[in-house]
């Protein structure tokens, strides 16, 4: 059984189940190659996001971090963390024969984000990944698509450890309209990334014009 297929099966299962509204496909048609931005703050987890769906080997741009960059980078959240992505990263995820998600996760750090115009341009949506230890380091990325009008969703990543907060808890504390889905998710969990890419995909959708 290949990716697409485990994949299929867990979406099938979770829907079955009420955790996904079920995504209606057309197999008739071609298949639709949509771009997908995921992005956040330093540390927040992007790429493990993207690697835990891709169905081909991620393309990541990770460097080791030194100490020429202890002033500009905080890891004091993450202090096991010894790489960080330096240009973007890079997966595909098959939802069905004629869905295909290609996701570009954003680098984190703010000398970086001259990159980001660029890693939109033509997106359907983003997913903006949120810490609940260090949640004012998503406000960069929540105002910038806000600012361009990109369909987004937050997506909560929950750490082990750490206090679990309710969705609407998170909403309130990141001032996140009420139009925009607020997830809670396991970006090392590839159901639970699975939901949140539904989620956009779902409010993109929403919000086309008919």
């Amino acid at each position: 059984m290949g990716n697409k297929d485990i994949a299929e099966d867990e979406v099938a299962d979770e829907a079955e189940h009420g955790g996904l509204q079920t995504w209606q496909t057309d197999r008739t048609r071609a298949p639709i190659a949509t771009k997908i931005v995921v992005a956040g703050g330093f540390g927040v987890g992007k790429t493990t996001f993207v690697g835990s769906v891709s169905e081909i080997t991620p393309l990541t741009t990770e460097a080791l971090m030194t100490q020429a960059a202890e002033d500009v980078d905080d890891n004091a959240a993450t202090p096991e963390k010894t790489t960080t992505t330096v240009a973007m990263d890079f997966g595909r995820i098959t939802l069905d024969s004629d869905l295909v998600l290609y996701l570009f996760g954003t680098p984190g750090q703010q000398r970086f984000w001259f990159m980001w115009d660029d890693l939109v341009r033509g997106a359907i949506g983003a997913v903006v990944m949120a810490d609940t230890r260090r949640l004012p380091d998503c406000f960069p990325a929540l105002d910038y698509f806000e600012s361009c009008g990109l369909p987004y969703v937050v997506a909560v990543n929950h750490f082990e450890g750490t206090p679990e907060y309710a969705a609407e808890d998170v909403r309130d504390a990141l001032s996140v309209p009420p139009r925009v889905p607020v997830v809670i998710m396991d970006a090392r969990k590839r159901i639970t990334v699975v939901e949140s890419l539904l989620a956009l995909v779902g409010h993109a959708l929403d919000l086309t014009p008919e």
